[in-house]
């Protein structure tokens, strides 16, 4: 059985840990590969690599940066379908979301191609008499990125592209769950032209983590995940006096009022629901219905649950995969039963699924209950499942009142043909990112990404502008000079260098 190796100094390195996990494959059940978990020694191999790299690829000029990335652009183009299966393996997507997984990734990694115009300054010429003032992005140094199994490609893409286009080094802790694309994608950048030291990647666990927090040559910390340890990440991260951006969980409600347009409605329902079997922190795991809404939408959605093919991420034909483990997919049937238990009417039950030739693998069917009230768990807690709860309300108040007053901000959604509704439910709901029509409302690559409340524990988004922000730190020069002297002759044509 293979054992995946850490990525320290430009080239793999085998672990010398006694420690480590099981990857799966969720459609068989399979383990598959083993996973280090990084001593304290091999982290800091990790952080002083990049360390030591930094003191050079700080000084990189602009037009170096850019071809290394606009390089590493083409091979990901090239290799995406390569990226696509070694997700689909590990983390079970069908191929296709792993297809589009790995396109939104490539997207950010073409925003940062743009470096030279993102990390452009400010100037003032005689702010005082011969004298100019002038602002300048420079980068923190050494910075680390802690990253979920449920997007093990386009997460890490949202912060180490930006990262090292703004001159910093950094340490990558993927998820341990489904870690073998990002060795590849360092495998990619090697050969696009990164020094050694630039990107390095350490596999493991909590141990992993909290050297990461407390090393004091780790200036900043990007991290995504569930809202206890985001949490924990920004408060020890702070504690050590890091820049800390860290995403949390979300539960994202979708609101469809009487007049929506319910085929589009129950599409996006089922899409947004369903899709990677719900585990996206942008997933609808909510339906809000006004009125009689629920009553015209959710016939239409078991239509179209009926006939969603779940089965192996690999063939052609399956529109759902399986969850990422045993465990997970025990955890969230429990969330069901308990649904049930506190007594939401379960419509669509996916407990029963089986898949054939797949009897170990990790899979629970789409699951719908409703007549959810706010007092339920199902209701309350992220479930990170292919499970969509319906709460029926009366009027368009009451359904705002539920979102403002849930503790997550994520994302959320309204469905309504009604342009004073939409601009009203844009204008005032109090979530980081809004869909109007739109029921999985993911910024592209020039915006940024990140909630509200309990989903975002910091200042700043990720990716896009806030991205550029997060990963550089701003100067103000104010300077007088006399006159300039020109000498010498040059006839050459100016050339970046």
């Amino acid at each position: 059985m293979d054992t995946l190796t850490h990525w320290i100094d430009g080239r793999p390195v085998a672990s010398k840990s006694d420690r480590s996990g099981e990857v799966f494959n969720p459609a068989t059940g399979d383990v598959q590969k083993r996973v280090p978990y990084a001593t304290l020694g091999e982290i800091d191999a990790a952080i002083d690599s990049a360390a030591k790299a930094s003191e050079s690829w700080k000084h990189a000029s602009l037009a170096t940066r850019a071809r290394i990335l606009f390089a590493f652009r083409e091979l990901v183009n090239k290799h995406k379908d390569d990226l696509a299966r070694m997700l689909t393996l590990e983390h079970g997507k069908v191929f296709s979301d792993a297809q589009g997984e790995v396109q939104r990734g490539l997207e950010v990694i073409e925003f940062a191609c743009g470096l030279q115009h993102l990390l452009k300054g400010e100037i003032s010429e005689n702010v005082s008499t011969d004298v100019d003032s002038y602002s300048l992005r420079q980068p923190v140094g050494v910075v680390a990125g802690i990253t979920p199994f449920n997007f093990p490609a386009m997460v890490p893409m949202w912060m180490y592209p930006v990262a090292i286009a703004c001159g910093n080094t950094f340490v990558l802790k993927p998820s341990e769950r489904d870690p073998s694309v990002t060795n590849f994608c360092a495998e990619l950048l090697a050969q696009a032209g990164l020094p050694e030291g630039v990107l390095n990647i350490v596999h493991g666990d909590k141990v992993a983590v909290d050297r990461i927090l407390e090393h004091p040559s780790v200036g900043a910390v990007s991290f995504v995940g569930s809202t206890p340890i985001a949490r924990y990440i920004y408060e020890t991260g702070t504690k050590n006096g890091k820049r800390v951006q860290a995403l949390g969980g979300a539960k994202n409600h979708m609101v469809v009022l009487p007049d929506a347009d319910m085929e589009l409605a129950a599409d996006a329902a089922v899409g947004a629901g369903y899709g990677s079997a719900g585990e996206r922190c942008m997933a609808i795991s909510v339906l809000v219905c006004v009125g009689n809404a629920a009553d015209k939408l959710l016939p239409k959605i078991r239509e179209r649950i009926a006939v969603l093919k779940v089965g192996n991420g690999l063939e052609p034909d399956s529109q759902m995969g399986p969850l990422i483990t045993r465990q997970h997919l025990d955890k969230v049937t429990g969330y069901v039963n308990q649904g049930e238990k506190e007594g939401a009417k379960v419509l669509v039950d996916g407990r029963t699924l089986k898949v054939p030739g797949h009897e170990r693998g990790f899979f629970l069917g789409p699951c719908l209950l409703d007549e959810v009230t706010p007092s339920m768990t199902v209701y309350r807690e992220e479930i990170f499942g292919p499970v969509l709860s319906v709460v029926r309300v009366d009027t368009y108040e009451q359904a705002i009142r539920l979102i403002q007053e849930h503790p997550y901000g994520n994302g959320t959604a309204i469905f309504t043909n009604d342009g004073g509704a939409a601009r009203k439910f844009q204008h005032e709901i109090q979530v980081g990112m809004v869909g109007i029509n739109v029921p999985i409302p993911v910024p592209m690559s020039y915006y940024s990404f990140g909630g509200w409340k309990q989903s975002l524990f910091g200042d700043l988004h990720i990716y896009g502008p806030d991205g550029i922000k997060f990963y550089t730190r701003n100067k103000v020069v104010i300077g007088r000079w006399p006159d300039p002297r020109f000498r010498g002759v040059d006839l050459g044509f100016p050339q970046n260098r």
